[in-house]
This record gives C-alpha cells, sequence and structure tokens, in this order.
C-alpha cells in the first residue's frame, strides 16, 4: 500500500482531491461521474466523511476520512485499501454538516 503526505486546506480541496484520487485509479473521467459524501457519527458527534463514486457496470470506489488520524484511506473495487494520505493540516470537523 502507497502512503502520501498531502496539503489540503478544507473539505472543498479535500473532496475534489478524492474525486480526482478515485477516478484515476480506474481510468474514469471524472466530469462523467460523482462522489457521494456521507458523514460518519460515533456517540452523535462527527468522526470522519465517507466518500462513494458509483461507476460503470456497478463499479464502486471509496475513500474514508478519519478525523482523529487525519487520514484518508482508499479503497479500491474489491474493496482492498491502496493508498492512505495524511493530511497536513487538521481540518476542522464541524465544517462537514456544511459540504455533505
Amino acid at each position: 500500500m502507497q502512503e502520501l503526505d498531502r496539503n489540503l486546506s478544507d473539505f472543498s480541496e479535500l473532496h475534489g482531491f478524492v474525486h480526482e484520487t478515485l477516478c484515476e485509479s480506474e481510468n474514469l473521467l471524472s466530469n462523467q461521474f460523482q462522489t457521494r459524501i456521507k458523514p460518519l457519527r460515533s456517540k452523535g458527534s462527527v468522526c470522519g466523511v465517507e466518500y462513494i463514486l458509483r461507476g460503470p457496470r456497478s463499479l464502486r470506489l471509496s475513500a474514508i476520512w478519519a478525523a482523529d488520524q487525519n487520514v484518508v484511506y482508499f479503497y479500491n473495487a474489491v474493496g482492498e485499501r491502496y493508498l492512505k494520505v495524511k493530511l497536513s493540516n487538521r481540518l476542522d470537523v464541524s465544517q462537514i454538516d456544511q459540504v455533505a
């Protein structure tokens, strides 16, 4: 599994980065598919975000941003983790509901 560091300032940049990365992993045209955002909650508070991209032929790609670790994990079509990206800047969890 590949590990990278990335400097992103807000959830809009994070969403764009995740969308492009998921599309590139399966050679999809990024303007042809959308990534759905779903806040993840634990004990009533937001603890992360799940990004889901549905492609052709029932293709499903995903990524999860874990707030406590400030890391994005990317998963391929068979559910295997193939990339881990550590974010340099801590994102403000309170902004998640505005994005989703």
